[in-house]
């Protein structure tokens, strides 16, 4: 079982949020949800407006996990993970294909919501206790409010995407500009 792929259903769960920025809500039905997680096979299935609402609170427990850990609160990220983890137990079936030896996969039974769920949950809680609670964050630009899993290793990630730590390169670099702009030149001497 790839516990890292699993973590990253969180992060992706609470990155489907509506953002400042005019992106909507990727739990908004059951299309958009299809769209969301296309490129996992074994969360295809029929969804209801009821997993959408399980999802979207799931989602909500999840940014809260995120937020204490970023605030360095890891007994509060443990705390609610556990909850999370008792409420969402993990079913895992021994598998073996496409040429991969035996290993783990989680079983396809419940509702997608459940095995988003207890996939995420499992997979968030495995990093957690591999490399701490102190790789989760979230987006250093206030607006953004994306999380992350920072796998750099010297733990420096500060934005959960290329696209937010452009934006703010390009916004020190303007108020840099503007700073200069607006100094009066300093010379040797004084």
């Amino acid at each position: 079982m790839d516990f890292t792929s699993y973590a990253e259903l969180a992060v992706r769960l609470v990155n489907t949020a509506a953002r400042a920025d005019g992106d909507p809500d990727q739990l908004g039905s059951p299309q958009a949800f299809h769209a969301f997680v296309a490129d996992r096979p074994h969360l295809a299935g029929p969804v209801t407006f009821h997993d959408l609402d399980a999802l979207r609170l799931l989602r909500a427990d999840l940014a809260a996990i995120f937020t204490f850990a970023a605030e360095g609160n890891d007994a509060a990220a443990a705390d609610r993970l556990n909850a999370l983890l008792a409420q969402h137990p993990v079913h895992s079936v021994v598998a073996r294909h496409d040429g991969l030896p035996w290993h783990l996969h989680l079983t396809d039974s419940g509702s997608v919501a459940e095995r988003y769920a207890a996939g995420a949950t499992s997979g968030l809680a495995t990093v957690v206790v591999q490399f701490g609670a102190n790789r989760l964050g979230i987006c250093a630009i206030a607006s953004c409010q994306g999380a992350f899993i920072d796998a750099s290793t010297n733990r420096s990630r500060r934005y959960c995407s290329d696209h937010c730590s452009t934006r703010a390169t390009v916004t020190a670099f303007r108020t840099r500009e503007s700073t200069m702009a607006t100094s009066p030149p300093t010379t040797a001497a004084g």
